[in-house]
Parts: C-alpha cells; structure tokens; sequence
C-alpha cells in the first residue's frame, strides 16, 4: 500500500481526532490510530471503546488498499516536526512496517494488524431516529451546558448532557444537583419525540469539531449509540444508560422577587468579594433592596470580610440570600447577554438566573441552588 499526503492536513486531521485517545487504555491496540485506504480516500480512526472518532482524507496518489494500526503518538509527535510538504506513506501489509519518506530523508515505524482494532458500533435501524441538525445549534447546546455536568460515580446519568426532541423544540440539560442549565432552540425540532444522555467526553470532543463545521450535522442514535455525521468527521459515542431526573419539577415557578442587573459588573463584584468568603464553603450573600445589591462574604477564621454595592433593578421584598461563588461566576460566564435577570421566591429556594432578553429562537434558563447564611 502506498499513498502521499500532505504533513500538516495529515497533522491538522490526527490532531482532532487523538484526543479520543485515553491514557488510561487497558487494550493497547486503542494507543493506535487505524488507517484504512480505500481507491480514492484515507480513513483514520481513533477510539476509546466508548467513544470512536472517524476522519477522512480524499488523495489522489492511492496504490493498493489495505488497513493497518499506526501508533499515535509517535505519528503525530513525528509530523509536528515537519514543515508543509508532500510525504509518501509505504505500508508492507505482511510486517506491518511503515515508511514514511519526506524530501530528505526515511522514517520507519512498526505499525500492528488493523484486525485487533475494535470493530465500531452499527446503527440499529429498526430502533433508531434520525433528524439533521444545525451546527449552529448543536455547538451552542454543548457549550452553554457542558459545565453544569456532575462527576458523579453513583448517578452515571448526571455525567452527561440530556439532549430531548420534541416536534416544538430541542432541548440541552445539565445538572449537578448544585446548577441546572436548561438550554432549548425553538428553531430545531423533530417529528417525533425522544431523547438520550451524551457523556461528558464526545460532548466535549464535538464542542471543539463545530465551529469549524459548515453544514448540518446528521445525528442518528438507538438504544446504545449517537452517530453525529460532520463533513470531515463522524463521531460515535455509547450513550449514557438510565433515565434522566425529571428536571422540570425542580424548576421554581412562582418567583415574585426580580432582579435585573449588569452582568459584567455583578460578575466582577462577586468575583472581587469571594476573595473574602470562606474557602470552604465560597458562600456569598446576596441582599437586595430599594434597587440596590449588596454582595458580601466573611471569613471569620481570619477575621477578613468585604462588602459591595451595585446598582439594580429590583422588584419584591427585600431578600437575603446567599450562593457559592465559583457556581455563581460560572453561571454568569455562560450567559451572554449584557444584563442578566434573577429571580428568587425565598432564601431556601432555588434562584433562576436568566438573559434579560433572549435571543430569537433561544429560551436559556439557569438554576442555581441556595446555601445557608449562618447569622
């Protein structure tokens, strides 16, 4: 098998998709990238068993084909030495040896029987759906939901983004019994209603293959898998098992007390008057009253404290109430609108934090729990 490609596309291709690769792989053959060349095109997969990351090269100079498992790190630890230029790949399908000529010089490389590479998960047709999806709206529902995900070993369910479609809407939710983001498009729907759990890791891998997409993404998933189809890329991920906490029901409704406020300045604020807090416990307290905010935190092994004023509008009784910190910044980085909204019933129950407008199509909510203002 031979064929020539050009080192920094080869790179630019290995790169995305080695990140699937795991440290902690317990089958050796899964520290290789599998290249497959067929009469027009080289396919390179990497894989975890639980996630597979597929990638494609159209080439012209094709000989033979063939398969055969590279392994990955001394690959792509080799081609970010080169500068830009053609290199031609020769693969002896018996030994496995793969040579790799530049302008100057040879390169050789073991490689090993592509046939111990896992084979990768079918699509079950009978059971699964299908529907094409935005780019667009894909990569906004990972990032606004990515970071409210838990690392929780007993609740596998809350590791994950619960992705729900319906014949009105697309939803995102993430959850970590702390927060709860629930991002929803009204311009994505589906002709029918169903929903599964992305785990964390294809979640992230997708957050950082979309915005260099162009086109809709094909997501086809069953029972077991999601196959999300890009223009270079196909990634398949195992879906988390489980049913997903009905979030909806945690979700306060009757919120009489309203805040708008700049959200820059009520970021910086709390991230300023955190530095104060408990590092234990990073408790802030929120008083609010008269169109005015008054964010506080006290330290008192150390007997240091600050407090801060900021200007807001505010409807309601006045309230105390009080929030972790790093939550809170967390929250308010992934809302991108200038002024943010929060409304609160009582200092026991949940605040939601909300764009002070959403955008077309967009309907973004977040949830922040409570924490005990210890008087």
């Amino acid at each position: 098998m031979k064929f020539v490609v050009s080192s920094t596309e080869l790179l630019s291709h290995l790169s995305a998709i080695s990140k699937v690769i795991s440290s902690k792989s317990t089958m050796p053959i899964l520290d290789n990238f599998l290249f497959q060349l067929s009469e027009t095109e080289l396919t390179i997969t990497a894989s975890d068993l639980e996630s597979t990351l597929i990638t494609s090269l159209e080439l012209d100079n094709i000989e033979g084909e063939g398969a055969v498992a590279v392994p990955a790190k001394l690959i792509t630890d080799t081609l970010k030495e080169f500068p830009e230029q053609p290199l031609t790949f020769q693969i002896d399908g018996e030994s496995y040896l793969v040579e790799i000529y530049s302008d100057n010089g040879k390169f050789s490389i073991m490689g090993q029987n592509a046939e111990d590479f896992p084979e990768q998960p079918q699509l079950d047709e009978e059971g699964a759906s299908s529907i094409d999806v935005s780019h667009v709206v894909l990569q906004k529902g990972i990032e606004k939901t990515l970071f409210a995900t838990a690392d929780d070993e007993l609740r596998p369910v809350m590791n994950g983004i619960y992705v729900e479609l319906t014949p009105d809407f697309m939803s995102f939710v993430a959850s970590d019994a702390h927060k709860l983001v629930r991002y929803r498009r009204l311009d994505a729907k589906a002709e029918f209603e169903s929903s599964f759990i992305l785990p964390k890791k294809p979640a992230s891998l997708l957050k950082n293959l979309l915005p260099k997409e162009e086109f809709d993404v094909k997501l086809e998933f069953d029972d077991k898998n999601a196959f999300f189809t890009l223009s270079n890329y196909k990634l398949i991920s195992r879906l988390v098992e489980g049913n997903y906490p009905t979030y909806n029901s945690v979700i306060p409704t009757n919120n009489p007390n309203k805040m708008i406020i700049d959200r820059l300045n009520f970021f910086n604020t709390v991230k300023r008057v955190s530095v104060f807090s408990n590092q234990a416990s990073n408790l802030v307290k929120l008083t609010i009253s008269d169109n005015q905010l008054v964010v506080s935190a006290q330290d008192i092994d150390f007997s240091i404290s600050a407090v801060e004023r900021i200007n807001c509008e505010y409807e309601g009784e006045e309230i105390e109430i009080g929030f972790k910190s790093t939550f809170l910044q967390e929250i308010l980085t992934n809302i991108s609108t200038s002024d943010v909204k929060v409304e609160m019933s009582d200092p026991t129950r949940a605040g939601l934090l909300l764009p002070a407008e959403n955008e077309e199509d967009e309907d973004m909510l977040m949830l922040l729990m409570p924490m005990m203002i210890n008087v």
